[in-house]
């Protein structure tokens, strides 16, 4: 497979189940499976805001993965950047420039209006370290925090 051979298209409504698929794959090879709680509705929901970009790799007649963003203000400029959260290839197409299609072509639709394009990443994630590297981008270290739901209630009950 060639860079050639990959076809990209924005999703649509109509893609929600595909999307639930590939998501739920993704979150199973990173051990995280248990954590993908949105339904297809929800998805079919998301892909009819415009700020929601998701866009689709295709060989041939087979979605060989994904790219997802959301644009969102960033306070500190007053602008807005798009918010890349996930990225994924489907084993069976990786190594075949799928990847760098799909960021290449997320950077065209960012381009017209300059938006700087953010995401995070797993320190292990070596692999993508150096796949986003040799793209130009750099990689800054920084920790996340996630506050839960369950956690911050107890918090407000002390």
């Amino acid at each position: 497979m060639t860079a050639q051979s990959i076809g990209i298209r924005r999703a649509g409504p109509a893609d929600a189940a595909l999307l639930v698929t590939m998501i739920r794959e993704l979150a199973d090879y990173q051990d995280e499976g248990q954590y993908v709680t949105i339904p297809e509705d929800k998805w079919r929901e998301l892909l009819t805001n415009e700020d929601v970009i998701v866009l689709i790799a295709e060989s041939g007649e087979q979605a060989a993965g994904y790219v997802s963003a959301y644009r969102r203000p960033h306070f500190w400029t007053g602008g807005d950047i798009l918010a890349l959260d996930d990225l994924y290839v489907r084993e069976q197409f990786r190594d075949g420039g799928v990847g760098r299609t799909l960021m290449l072509e997320l950077a065209r639709l960012a381009l017209p209006q300059q938006l700087t394009i953010t995401w995070g990443m797993r320190p292990e994630n070596v692999a993508g370290q150096r796949f986003y590297a040799r793209l130009g981008a750099k990689l800054k270290p920084k920790v996340v925090a996630a506050w839960d739901p369950a956690t911050y209630s107890n918090s407000l009950a002390d």
